[in-house]
């Protein structure tokens, strides 16, 4: 069996990780505020801890956001960093 031409990996997928994130966040919110109306058959039905349950993702969400947005803004400082210094190589 021939071996097939091993070839370089490529370069990892960019993604908006922000807006991935503000999306789940939105997300969590709307499930707390859909339950909400619900909480007394909810915990009657032994799930009244759901609509907490989407709170705390709305909230741990939050976190999210903040860690996403100190990362984008530290990854585009870095890259404007090595635009304005000198490249340098080693050949």
């Amino acid at each position: 069996m021939a071996k097939t031409a091993l070839r370089p990996s490529p370069p990892p997928l960019e993604a908006n990780d922000v807006a991935i994130v503000g999306g789940g966040t939105v997300l969590w919110f709307v499930g707390f505020l859909v339950l909400l109306p619900f909480k007394g058959s909810l915990e009657r039905s032994g799930h009244g801890s759901w609509p907490w349950i989407c709170l705390a993702g709305a909230a741990l969400g939050l976190i999210g956001l903040w860690y996403c947005r100190a990362r984008r803004d530290a990854i585009r400082r870095s890259r404007e960093t090595a635009a304005e210094s000198p490249a340098t190589r080693l050949d």
